[in-house]
């Protein structure tokens, strides 16, 4: 199901900042995570990064690639940690069935958007999204520009 609701800061794990630089966002969707428990730790002290992640969609399953999370010096010594180890993603069939036709398309594609903690568990918010041409890359950077300019301003007037 597509997700409206900001998460509460404390819950976040770990963002990926580029993905509104690169994509238009057309659906949001919550998915589970299925981790090894060395990954778990390594969540809870935010030794993950998320900006080279992708999703990908094989045999009816939905995969994290890129997404690493870095071991702690204290993980286990019975395991050994892969940090860029292809993780699942946990969603209904048919979401994942009508989230293939999406990506089919032309300029499609699944990309991960934050990590985040929900009820215990980890949860990865993943858009359906859209590559951004060049001149709407260049848009973004204005916009931002003009925003700190007037907050700048703002801030000046107000002392």
């Amino acid at each position: 199901m597509a997700t409206k609701k900001k998460q509460d800061p404390s819950t976040r794990i770990a963002d990926n900042k580029k993905a509104a630089y690169n994509y238009f966002f057309e659906e949001r969707f919550e998915a589970g995570m299925v981790l090894e428990g060395w990954e778990v730790k390594s969540l809870r002290e935010g030794k993950v990064q998320l900006t080279d992640g992708y999703v990908m969609i094989r045999d009816g399953e939905m995969f994290i690639v890129g997404c690493q999370i870095n071991p702690l010096r204290s993980a286990s010594t019975h395991t050994t940690p892969d940090s860029i180890r292809t993780k699942k993603l946990l969603l209904h069939k048919e979401q994942i069935r009508r989230l293939t036709g999406k990506v089919e398309q032309k300029g499609y594609t699944l990309v991960p958007l934050n990590l985040h903690w929900k009820a215990g568990k980890v949860k990865c918010e993943i858009a359906l999204a859209k590559g951004k041409a060049e001149h709407d890359k260049r848009d973004t950077i204005k916009d931002r520009e003009g925003k700190r300019e007037v907050e700048r301003a703002m801030k000046s007037r107000s002392r």
